[in-house]
């Protein structure tokens, strides 16, 4: 019954990827040379394209059923089998398609889409420069239109402006959609997203187009990531993807949204799917590594009993439990807050609602942040539950951790993500000020009166149900009951962004410098006050989660495991609780007991739990568990 709550809406997906698994081209590989690597994902590819079942997050029009959730939850399994046939797809379909999709219009869809799917265009994301990687506008790259021909001169005017660390550009690349700014008739009108051919079909590079190869990497071994230079590189005035500006052939310039920060948080706002895809990726990746250490174990054995010959099962020992069960059970609530933000997503996605949008997108930034950096330390942490074996290729943990170690740099730093966040809550106005403007930020909490709301995610009116009923005296709860757990993240948020607001404040009227090192000075605030909200957002996707799972058994191992997981975040932050008189050290005495008592209670499920993740053994690819 777990396994059909965690399986949810887009069952079928996840089946559809796991019969994968039949199929041995797709089973984890090891100790290949880098070019038979990226042959063999590249035939991974082949037969996923001629398979057609990644058609599916496309329009109808092209063969598609219209369904990013499908898409985003097939992508996601298929994070169970190679991660580097993960982010080539991601790539390809993801990245190249999905701006070719969102940015462009009908004619760049009747041209393009068909071959993109079917691979007969193998395409590019070229955003991130040597030079600039998070701050997207400061891109380098130029575009200027020459209305002598009609034509857009696509120019990289150095070594920090090329196009760096971009899947497919090494080997297998055509086409790449090349962020860059544009400027027409001598007026400047910031980033814009170009068709730009790369390759000839023969696949030496085009004229005036500079293709260098990254080299070999920690991971991802079978994913060609390159280098772009453009040397005055002329595409026709219909390569700029114009859905949300057009550019007339003498040079002329209009746009349906005015405001220049706000067009651009628009255009990138239609591709948040990457960042949600690869939030749960990296929980596919921490199921894998998980499901190997609990299952090795059950079965691994050391020292005996007093009085005894048996020997123990690792996973009898409260310090390997204190490993392994807490991350599963934070793995079990990102994984239901990651089906939460796709559900958003399939309902925000090309709508019209601006402040959904918003939400959207911040949501998108911090669980990616919180999901890859868990996955990170999750990984670590199984790697070495399982000993020498768990550094051992044969036994998968050494590439999941090389794979997904750059997850958490790509598709946004994780810092930068979580300072997106932050912004996000103090002001919910990003587009009047742009990225990262300190000025604008500053003054806009200094001159309003910044109070936190906290906004429910899930499960609204039964969340603040369990909150209202907790006892007026903190000491007389149960650390079990879930409406006291709630009112604890909830009251470390809020006062965590007020103290942020506070003290950006006392700021009033600093420009310039003055308003960069106040916004400086409050950072590190920030990025806390940024990861407690997606601690809570978390924890409200697991209660709504469990409110719908009507099975009696699943829903009380559920409400351990949910347990296990708020307790486990509570003790963490026990310090700042502590300092801010929300648990007194008795309290925090007992938050531990419980945790040790949960993790006992869980000890006898643990199989059962990782076995729910459904991860096929030919996926997992660990010796250590034949």
């Amino acid at each position: 019954m777990i396994r059909s709550v965690l399986d949810g809406r887009w069952a079928e997906s996840r089946r559809a990827i796991r019969a994968l698994a039949d199929d041995p081209l797709f089973h984890p590989v090891s100790g290949l040379s880098v070019e038979a690597y990226r042959d063999r994902v590249w035939h991974q590819m082949t037969t996923l394209a001629a398979d057609g079942r990644i058609r599916v997050g496309f329009p109808a029009a092209h063969g598609g059923a219209d369904d990013v959730g499908s898409w985003i939850t097939m992508f996601e399994t298929l994070a169970h089998a190679d991660l580097s046939l993960l982010v080539k797809a991601g790539v390809q379909w993801g990245l190249f398609g999905s701006a070719v999709l969102h940015l462009g219009t009908r004619h760049h869809h009747e041209r393009y889409l068909d071959d993109i799917i079917t691979l007969r265009l193998p395409g590019c994301f070229a955003m991130t420069e040597t030079g600039h990687g998070s701050d997207v506008q400061a891109l380098r790259t130029t575009a200027v239109h020459d209305p002598a021909t009609d034509e857009f001169v696509v120019h990289t005017p150095d070594a920090d402006a090329r196009k760096d660390y971009i899947g497919n550009a090494a080997r297998d690349g055509r086409s790449a959609v090349v962020f860059a700014q544009l400027t027409t008739a001598d007026e400047e009108h910031g980033v814009h997203a170009f068709l730009v051919p790369i390759r000839a079909d023969d696949g030496s590079p085009l004229a005036g187009v500079t293709i260098g190869d990254c080299g070999d990497k920690a991971g991802l071994r079978g994913v060609d990531n390159g280098r772009l230079g453009f040397d005055r590189v002329r595409v026709a005035r219909e390569n700029l993807l114009d859905r949300y500006a057009q550019v007339a052939a003498d040079g002329s310039y209009t746009s349906p949204i005015a405001n220049p920060n706000r067009r651009f948080f628009t255009m990138l706002g239609t591709l948040v799917q990457g960042r949600v895809s690869v939030a749960g990726a990296s929980g596919s990746a921490t199921k894998s590594a998980l499901t190997i250490a609990v299952r090795y174990a059950e079965r691994r054995r050391q020292f005996t009993v007093p009085g005894t010959d048996d020997e123990v099962a690792v996973l009898d020992y409260r310090a390997h439990q204190r490993r392994l069960l807490p991350a599963l059970a934070t793995t079990y609530a990102m994984h239901f807050a990651q089906s939460q933000l796709v559900e958003e997503l399939r309902s925000v996605l090309g709508g019209d609602d601006t402040h959904a949008q918003r939400e959207l997108e911040s949501r998108a930034a911090g669980l990616k942040a919180v999901a890859t950096a868990h996955a990170t330390t999750t990984i670590q942490e199984c790697r070495e539950a399982c000993g020498g074996a768990g550094y051992l290729s044969e036994n998968r943990l050494p590439q999941l951790k090389a794979d997904t170690d750059v997850f958490t740099t790509f598709e946004g730093d994780n810092t930068v993500l979580l300072q997106l966040v932050a912004k996000e809550l103090l002001t919910g106005y990003r587009e009047q000020f742009g990225n990262l403007d300190f000025s604008g930020t500053v003054r806009f909490v200094s001159e309003q009166v910044v109070e936190t709301v906290v906004e429910r995610t899930a499960g609204r009116s039964l969340i603040q149900r369990l909150v209202d009923a907790v006892p007026g005296r903190d000491e007389d709860a149960d650390l079990r009951d879930r409406g006291y757990q709630l009112k604890l993240f909830e009251s470390r948020e809020k006062h965590l962004l007020d103290g942020a607001a506070r003290r950006l404040r006392r700021a009033s009227g600093a420009t310039g410098t003055a308003a960069f090192d106040a916004f400086n000075e409050v950072q590190d605030h920030l990025l806390t006050a940024a990861r407690a909200h997606v601690d809570r957002v978390v924890l409200e996707a697991f209660v709504a989660a469990i409110d719908t799972c009507a099975d009696t058994a699943a829903t009380a191992l559920l409400d351990r495991v949910c347990d296990l997981y708020a307790l486990s975040t509570i003790e963490a932050h026990r310090g700042w609780y502590l300092e801010h008189d929300r648990l007194s050290p008795a309290r925090s005495k007992a938050v531990t007991a419980t945790v040790n008592e949960l993790c006992a209670e869980l000890r006898p499920h643990a199989r059962q739990l990782v076995d729910a993740f459904a991860v096929p053994d030919a996926f997992l690819g660990a010796a250590i568990l034949d």
